[in-house]
């Protein structure tokens, strides 16, 4: 809504739209935790796929999400700790010309990373993480008429392109060894491999 009609709203409503949009999240992540609460342990346990995304022979991942205990946890911070953030930059960004685009970098930032600690497989996991790093440049290169504030953006691209690097590779040595990037079935399996070698991105030279 900022980011396609923020200009035309005004400030107030982007005030509103902004940080009401993460404190609702907040505010649903409390109410879903006090249910995990009330739960079993076995079933404190939801998954939910919205769509098939990638199919390749047997091959087969989807988008979806799943909240457990741990995921929650972070859900809890990302949300909690935004949401100050954004309470805290209406008023710190009140007479910036950018303001309107300043809150859509910072929902999409929130978005990328409720995605990074949702996602159900390392796929749509690296699609949070790059999500990330794209906010992470824009926002760290938001005042970009400023040499330092350039300097600054493209050394945190570049660094975020050596995570990418480690990152891509791990996916790859678990498709590798499971085939499969979905967590239910490489935690299921993973005590099947447990202690055992395997040989990844080798190769002979004559």
């Amino acid at each position: 809504i900022n980011g396609l009609f923020g200009k035309r709203l005004g400030k107030g409503t982007v005030s509103v739209v902004g940080p009401g949009a993460i404190g609702l999240s907040f505010l649903t992540a409390v109410l879903i935790f006090f249910d995990l609460v009330g739960r079993p342990p076995a079933e404190r346990i939801f998954e939910k796929e919205i769509f098939v995304w990638v199919v390749s022979g047997s091959f087969k991942t989807v988008v979806g999400y799943q909240i457990d205990p741990l995921s929650m946890v972070m859900v809890l911070v990302v949300t909690g700790v935004s949401f100050l953030i954004h309470i805290y930059s209406v008023g710190y960004m009140h007479d910036d010309p950018g303001f309107t685009r300043y809150f859509t970098y910072l929902n999409l930032f929130v978005f990328m990373m409720l995605n990074l600690v949702l996602a159900n497989n390392f796929l749509l996991m690296f699609v949070g993480w790059e999500g990330v790093g794209l906010c992470s440049y824009l926002l760290i290169g938001f005042w970009f008429k400023r040499p330092s504030a350039n300097a600054a953006a493209i050394k945190a691209f570049v660094v975020n392109r050596v995570g990418d690097f480690g990152f891509a590779l791990g996916i790859f040595g678990v498709f590798f060894l499971f085939n499969s990037v979905e967590f239910e079935t490489i935690f299921a399996n993973a005590p099947s491999v447990a202690g055992t070698t395997f040989h990844f991105l080798s190769w002979e030279v004559d």
